[in-house]
């Protein structure tokens, strides 16, 4: 069927042949039913829905032939059908000689050779090889019975004799096997011509094991020379030497190509290909009521569509492809010929011509008896009176002594030459990783794209998986979780301060640089989101700068309240000079000066060298890291080091203050906190070193949690505890009394 949509594709496609016309296709399964294929033609014939006879209800588009069927006896019956009203009809696999007759079956054609050539072709091998003493197996079908009935005619007339002549009887279940292995031992005759198709001869051959009967040259007709199930490895000892006809194979060529494209995504007007789907890749595609099949104690996995389809049909369904390619051609170009039709030259009445827009079936009928044409192989293509190609078969041998130096290297290795060895003695070594060899003995073994990675044989390329801190993996959601709850925690604090701001330890710790902390807090927990989730160019660029300058805005404030501390306690001294300085000017100068230094850095660092999202393919094999490079890490680590500064700075200042006196002396707290900060980055830089792929980015978003949450808690929480539950120590007269004492 995808030869003929193939076909069919690619003459569309083509500028010379029918130029400018189209043809369609309308495909039907006649299920190896007499029923269903009658059904099917009478159907194609009226052009509706349903099948009625001698009407015709086709719209616009004629019908010009049909390709079909497979078998001989449901090729009768439609060729029966078509005959009377002349339509074309090719076979591609009926090789029955009565369809010869052109009486009964005016408008049959096929594209394999008549069954009369092959038997005649199957004695001249015998004649060639001289054996003059051979049995005959054949079915008990028409098929079998002519080829019985011919071979042994002609085996005759060249002077040799037939030992025995069997049927296998399609009727029973072991087709007669016992009776026929019987006649093979007590027979002198080694050699065997067996016309009959696989499914049938298999039975004989299992019988052959059973009593491990062996020593016969078997002469195949093209029923079964070709069949994978008789190409098992426990049949080679029987069938070894096999020789025989076998349907010509030629070349389709982009076909491979065309066939390795197929996806049920792409093509959703087949009905056909989602079994083929689940037939190759051992899957089932998942129902609302049914996810995962069990058979037979085995999970079979369901179907994607995103399997990477890279696979050869068989031997015979390429044969038979072929021969179907070769019908819609043959059909294309008596098409052809009737457009190009001169008026008065014509083959009708009077030299008429045929119009390609309402042409009448038995019109394309001549031009399909006198076409003539050459495939993109080279062969050349006609029909003889009986509507029979050119005979031309192949002869296949099968062969199984084996005479090598070395095993053949599989898929997914390559040989290697030893040293001191001549060229055919090699060893098979594993493809390198990341490259791939898709045939037997390949000499080299080929790099996948930077966007696919081998697969465990290493025979074919599968698309790399990509990993990023995502959203939808269990890390990724809990530290989003995380950040967004922890979010509320400066809001929380903010709003008991607001609420409490006219109480003393709320006042006596700077109300308005603690509330700025609080929002910077914030924003520190805000900006920990920017890591998770795809890295799009946008956010790579502003994810690190953020990060930086609102941690900026947060070790400034810290480091304005550490100076404010220390200026007010000595400004209280008799005859200071440091009163002047104890206003909230000073404190946001201290942080304007250290956000406009943390600004200038990120400044160069955008200019000169900024980050942006890349995809790394080294770093994990097989997977691809998409992540933020951040440009320059020379200009990351110096606002990463600046923070760090302004964090020994505070805690420097802040444990020198620690003993100054009062009742709830800030500079304490401050000491704990940043003491705490410090901590968690000093140990982030092996760590951040160390991770890789989207745990790289899970570490920063940790460090960026845990540091945030030291300074709300080393700071803010003890004064929240003493708001809250111990009111009696959030007095003036309790804070100025302690420092008296």
């Amino acid at each position: 069927m995808r030869a003929l949509i193939f076909a069919v594709e690619e003459i569309n496609a083509d500028t010379e042949l029918l130029p400018n016309v189209t043809l369609g296709f309308h495909v039907l399964d006649s299920c190896d039913t007499l029923r269903r294929a009658a059904q099917g033609t009478l159907s194609m014939l009226s052009g509706g829905k349903e099948a009625i006879p001698n009407y015709h209800c086709h719209g616009g588009t004629p019908f010009a032939g049909l390709v079909g069927d497979s078998g001989s006896t449901r090729s009768t019956l439609l060729a029966q059908i078509l005959g009377l009203y002349r339509y074309p009809q090719i076979s591609y696999f009926a090789t029955s000689p009565s369809l010869t007759n052109r009486n009964l079956f005016p408008s049959f054609f096929r594209t394999i050779p008549s069954d009369e050539f092959q038997m005649k072709g199957l004695a001249q091998l015998i004649d060639h090889f001289g054996w003059s003493w051979l049995g005959l197996l054949a079915n008990d079908y028409a098929y079998g019975q002519f080829g019985l009935q011919t071979v042994r005619q002609e085996i005759i007339n060249s002077g040799a004799c037939v030992a025995f002549a069997e049927n296998l009887l399609t009727s029973q279940p072991d087709r007669n096997a016992p009776h026929i292995i019987n006649v093979l031992k007590k027979s002198t005759a080694k050699v065997v011509v067996v016309m009959a198709s696989d499914s049938e001869f298999v039975v004989v051959l299992e019988e052959l094991l059973r009593q491990n009967v062996s020593g016969h040259i078997w002469v195949a007709s093209e029923a079964w020379a070709t069949s994978d199930l008789l190409s098992e490895e426990r049949f080679k000892g029987i069938l070894l030497g096999t020789i025989g006809f076998a349907i010509f194979h030629g070349k389709m060529p982009r076909f491979g190509k065309y066939f390795n494209s197929l996806n049920p995504s792409k093509d959703v007007s087949d009905p056909f290909i989602t079994e083929f789907w689940e037939q190759t890749f051992a899957c089932t595609w998942p129902s609302e009521k049914n996810q995962v099949i069990v058979m037979d104690n085995a999970t079979i996995s369901p179907c994607t569509g995103n399997e990477m389809l890279y696979v050869q049909p068989s031997e015979e369904d390429q044969r038979l492809s072929l021969n179907v390619y070769t019908a819609v051609y043959a059909i294309a170009w008596a098409l052809h010929n009737l457009l190009y039709c001169k008026p008065g030259t014509g083959p009708f009445y009077l030299g008429g011509c045929a119009n390609i827009s309402s042409f009448q079936p038995w019109q394309l009928l001549h031009y399909i008896k006198n076409v003539n044409f050459k495939t993109r192989d080279g062969r050349q293509i006609f029909f003889d009176s009986a509507g029979n190609p050119p005979a031309v078969y192949d002869i296949v041998n099968w062969q199984i002594p084996n005479s090598q130096c070395s095993p053949s290297c599989p898929s997914g290795y390559r040989k290697v030459i030893v040293r001191g060895k001549p060229l055919c003695c090699y060893e098979c070594a594993r493809c390198p990783q990341g490259q791939i060899s898709n045939q037997t003995d390949a000499a080299e073994c080929h790099p996948c794209s930077w966007d696919t990675w081998p697969n465990l044989q290493q025979d074919r390329c599968l698309p790399r998986p990509t990993e990023f801190l995502s959203y939808g993996d269990p890390l990724g959601y809990s530290l989003a979780a995380i950040s967004i709850f922890s979010t509320l925690a400066p809001l929380v604090v903010l709003r008991i301060f607001i609420c409490n701001n006219k109480t003393p330890i709320v006042r006596a710790n700077n109300y308005s640089l603690s509330c700025l902390l609080l929002l910077s807090l914030f924003l520190c927990f805000l900006c920990s989101l920017g890591f998770i989730g795809y890295p799009q160019p946008e956010k790579c660029l502003l994810r690190q700068v953020a990060f930086g300058m609102v941690f900026a805005l947060c070790i400034s404030c810290v480091l304005a309240k550490t100076i404010t501390v220390v200026i007010a306690f000595n400004a209280t001294q008799p005859g200071s000079r440091l009163m002047k300085w104890t206003g909230v000017k000073v404190s946001y100068c201290v942080i304007g000066f250290c956000i406009f230094v943390q600004l200038c850095v990120c400044g160069i660092w955008l200019i000169f060298s900024p980050p942006f999202s890349e995809f790394d393919t080294e770093t994990k094999p097989g997977i691809i890291i998409v992540n933020c490079n951040e440009g320059s890490p020379t200009d990351f680590w110096c606002m990463l080091g600046y923070l760090g500064l302004l964090a020994t700075i505070s805690l420097i200042v802040a444990f020198l203050a620690r003993r100054l006196p009062d009742s709830f002396n800030e500079a304490k707290l401050i000491t704990f906190s940043m003491l705490a900060f410090l901590s968690v980055w000093v140990s982030f830089i092996p760590a951040y070193l160390s991770a890789r792929g989207m745990y790289t980015v899970a570490m920063e978003v940790f460090a960026i949690l845990s540091s945030s949450w030291a300074v709300v808690g080393c700071i803010f929480v003890p004064k929240c505890y003493i708001v809250l539950f111990r009111p009696n120590m959030n007095s003036r007269e309790h804070l100025l009394g302690k420092s008296r004492t």
